[in-house]
């Protein structure tokens, strides 16, 4: 290794945004060699992605006691007899296709090809399917009409056929993580959520596309479309479960959310996305990205069949280290009348939309109480860094041998760049952003003791990044319509989450756009409660994309 000299001292320090004087610089020449030959030789050790980081983190501050004391789900009951229409069935919500299967009207192999025919169809306009398989599908969907038969009933999820994220491990079944380096990669047992989710009788449809190591719609095998404009994206990184669930392809899917990849493809696809409180859903067997900010959670068309997803996946896992068992409560009737609903001013101030002003109307109508708040003035982006670092950590290998060349998208704000920026932040830095994360905790735990959930655009000042960083769950639904000409891929080229707009000849589109609910750690239930109240207000949720058939 070549000797370290005064003028690459003087020059790195552009690079780390600090200044020494050249005493200073001479100092370290002694001891530089030696801290650069401890990180080499800790590269020479590989570490896999399933290996977690020792620090581990939890979103609850000093004092938390958990809201619930045990598991309780109760739904809505229905009433609404079988549709003749195979559309029409394809689109209906988890809770109807579970009476009907229930009573015996549907049976999930009927359900279960009506969706794969919808598959063979329209899969391959919108993108939405790294791999379908059709044959375990209908054999596990024939095994759920075996158990129906005898009267036996494994729940709300018995023969609802779903499609999963593919950065979740399925044994035998490739999960490529939307990458090139892995397109051929071939687990030998399932992830936890895959295991759970055959235990309550769900029939697996296969794996849905996800952006290249969970960001942004551009995958190995293309990109997945937007149902509403299938000239643009569906975002991401959740792209395919989105664009599936708001196409029909399936009754729900399973996504991940690290910043944004649950919350923004359900924004753009019209979809309804529950990114639950960090650390409730296991994430074992799932592709790491960022071991402190990853979550899992469903993407549906209704609230309702959010809260029985989450229901079914809830729980602790030794196999998680980050994994948080906590009870959770639904009560699909319960009162909302007592909430106190808080919003931030600037967020519904200029930028904002005719579909958030009536957002915000609609809220208003339920007959809670509606109050301004606010949050404190902290930099907020700067956390930003945390994801990045930990991101280049978890596929260090693909930076340093040169593998990132072979992933496809390779822009300024693609994984590619943003890893090797990764390798000039500061150690020291990165500590005191974890700290500055403690600060935010503590700035949301004060926001959450004035309110009981939070209403705002997807954008809706730092709340994308600050809630993400500090655990708390989000729910985005539905709200509205918006004209808009076709949108450009997300990017963290100026360090947040944007789009723009990618239009050249002036054609715009009629597309769905959402409203955010956010709550408090570990209690879902009052988000999803109000959700089901603005979905009803609003009622919108019911329409259709109109992409050619």
């Amino acid at each position: 290794m070549t000797d370290i000299t005064l003028a690459q001292i003087a020059a790195a320090e552009r690079l780390m945004g600090v200044t020494y004087t050249e005493s200073e610089r001479a100092q370290m020449l002694d001891n530089l060699q030696g801290q650069i030959g401890q990180a080499l030789e800790r590269r020479a050790v590989p570490l896999a992605n399933t290996v977690p980081m020792a620090s581990r983190f939890d979103p609850r501050l000093p004092g938390f006691a958990l809201p619930h004391g045990a598991n309780a789900l109760k739904l809505s009951p229905v009433t609404a007899a079988l549709p003749d229409n195979d559309e029409d069935i394809a689109f209906a919500p988890v809770t109807h296709l579970a009476h009907w299967i229930a009573s015996g009207t549907l049976t999930s192999r009927r359900l279960t090809q009506i969706y794969l025919d919808r598959i063979a169809i329209l899969g391959p306009k919108l993108e939405c399917w790294a791999t379908v398989t059709p044959d375990l599908a209908l054999a596990e969907a024939d095994a759920a009409d075996a158990l129906t038969q005898v009267g036996v009933n494994l729940g709300p999820l018995h023969g609802i056929p779903y499609g999963v994220k593919d950065l979740f491990d399925t044994k035998g079944i490739v999960t490529g993580w939307g990458a090139e380096p892995f397109r051929d990669r071939m687990p030998d047992q399932d992830a936890t959520i895959v295991r759970l989710l055959r235990a309550k009788g769900a029939v697996l449809l296969g794996k849905t596309t996800v952006g290249a190591l969970a960001y942004n719609d551009i995958w190995y095998g293309g990109v997945t479309r937007n149902p509403w404009n299938l000239n643009e994206g569906s975002s991401g990184s959740s792209a395919g479960s989105a664009s599936a669930t708001a196409g029909g392809l399936c009754a729900f899917a399973i996504g991940t959310e690290t910043l944004g990849s649950i919350t923004s493809p359900s924004q753009r696809c019209g979809t309804t996305g529950l990114r639950p409180t960090f650390g409730r859903i296991s994430r074992a067997g799932a592709m790491a990205l960022s071991n402190s900010l990853d979550k899992v959670g469903p993407i549906c068309r209704s609230v309702e069949d959010t809260a029985i997803i989450l229901a079914a996946l809830n729980g602790g896992d030794i196999n998680d280290r980050f994994s948080i068992a906590a009870p959770f409560v639904f009560d699909a009737g319960k009162d909302i009348s007592g909430l106190r609903l808080g919003y931030l001013p600037a967020a519904f101030g200029e930028g904002a939309t005719a579909v958030d002003h009536a957002a915000l109307a609609a809220a208003r109508r339920l007959g809670i109480e509606v109050v301004e708040v606010a949050l404190p003035d902290l930099p907020y982006g700067a956390l930003m860094n945390i994801l990045y670092a930990e991101a280049a950590a978890s596929f260090e290998d693909l930076t340093l041998n040169n593998l990132d060349d072979t992933l496809t998208w390779q822009e300024d704000g693609a994984w590619p760049n943003t890893m090797r920026k990764a390798r000039f932040l500061s150690a020291v830095d990165h500590v005191q952003l974890d700290r500055l994360r403690y600060v935010v905790m503590q700035a949301l735990d004060g926001l959450f003791q004035q309110v009981d959930a939070l209403i705002g655009p997807f954008m809706t000042g730092p709340m994308l990044i600050a809630s993400n960083f500090t655990g708390h769950p989000c729910l985005h639904l539905r709200s509205g319509f918006v004209e808009l000409g076709t949108r450009s891929p997300a990017s963290l080229g100026s360090g947040k989450l944007t789009t723009g707009d990618a239009d050249t000849a002036g054609q715009t589109f009629s597309v769905p756009q959402g409203i955010s609910l956010w709550g408090r750690l570990f209690d879902e239930g009052p988000i999803l409660n109000l959700g089901m109240a603005l979905e009803r207000e609003l009622a919108v949720a019911h329409l259709r994309p109109g992409f050619p058939k």
